[in-house]
């Protein structure tokens, strides 16, 4: 076997750097600036900036509007990634069972990730919209008063709804692809050896997709935690009550719309420290129970 050897050493870093450019202006210049940022006041104007350190995170975790906000991104994003992950798998084997329409029902499920977040926001708003709204129309049939603009439990459902949806296709195209690596003969053999059909999903289909499962357990978490902000914008703006004020929604309105900006800064540092954490915490123990 022949091996290509490149004798210039600047080639590769002529290569590299587009893309390394890009990351320093897009990301590594903006968390330097949002970092520094977090230790000084500045009025509503930027004109004047006070360096008063660790204020802002002392008065950030002694907040209980910032604490109300940190449980309902916990449940906001356990929920969209298990209700993503969960119906993509179900939609991914049902695929994997078709022969003649597999294309034309992977291709029809792939189409909801063209949409953009906004927009995949205000459909569901329309859908949910209790005036005139089919869901509502159906639940009021059945007793059920549907207001999401009063009940903050109808507003998480919702936005976990819509937010959910978004993913399914990402999600689904993964598990699709996880599915058809698995070498049929596996299945068949234990079909053969009398193990039913939840037998070998649990068995051998579930274990062969950790791998996948595991990536897309990484790339849901980091989603909820950011990618959602435009689905909470669109349809219930953090409310009612802050029932669905996410910690990225809250960063926009208190440095945005408050113009609190080292409150914001502070808040937006400490969202990248826990999405580090939950990472480094997901490769490092979770990851272990997966067998590539």
């Amino acid at each position: 076997m022949k091996r290509a050897i490149f004798r210039n050493q600047l080639l590769p870093w002529l290569l590299l750097a587009p893309q390394l450019a890009v990351t320093f202006v897009f990301f590594l210049w903006p968390a330097a600036q949002a970092g520094w940022q977090s230790f000084l006041r500045e009025d509503a104007f930027g004109l004047k900036s006070t360096f008063i350190g660790f204020e802002n995170y002392s008065r950030l975790f002694g907040d209980p509007h910032y604490l109300n906000s940190v449980m309902v991104t916990v449940v906001f994003s356990v929920s969209v990634a298990v209700l993503a992950m969960a119906v993509a798998l179900t939609l991914a084997l049902a695929a994997d069972r078709m022969i003649k329409s597999a294309q034309t029902y992977t291709t029809l499920l792939v189409w909801p990730y063209a949409v953009a977040p906004a927009i995949a926001g205000l459909l569901w708003w329309f859908i949910f919209n209790p005036t005139i709204g089919l869901v509502p129309y159906a639940l009021d049939m059945v007793g059920i008063d549907w207001n999401h603009s009063l009940n903050g439990t109808q507003s998480m459902i919702l936005v976990i709804i819509a937010a959910a949806w978004k993913q399914i296709s990402y999600n689904f195209l993964f598990f699709v692809a996880g599915l058809q690596a698995i070498p049929a003969s596996m299945r068949e053999a234990a079909a053969i050896d009398g193990a039913g059909p939840g037998r070998r999903l649990f068995s051998i289909t579930l274990p062969l997709l950790a791998p996948t499962s595991f990536f897309l357990l990484v790339v849901n978490t980091v989603y909820a935690l950011f990618d959602t902000f435009p689905v909470i914008d669109a349809t219930t703006e953090g409310g009612p009550a802050q029932a669905t004020n996410i910690l990225v929604y809250k960063v926009y309105v208190d440095g945005f719309l408050g113009l609190n900006l080292g409150s914001s800064a502070a808040q937006s540092v400490v969202l990248m420290a826990v999405v580090i954490v939950l990472t480094v915490v997901q490769f490092r123990f979770i990851e272990r129970r997966v067998e590539y």
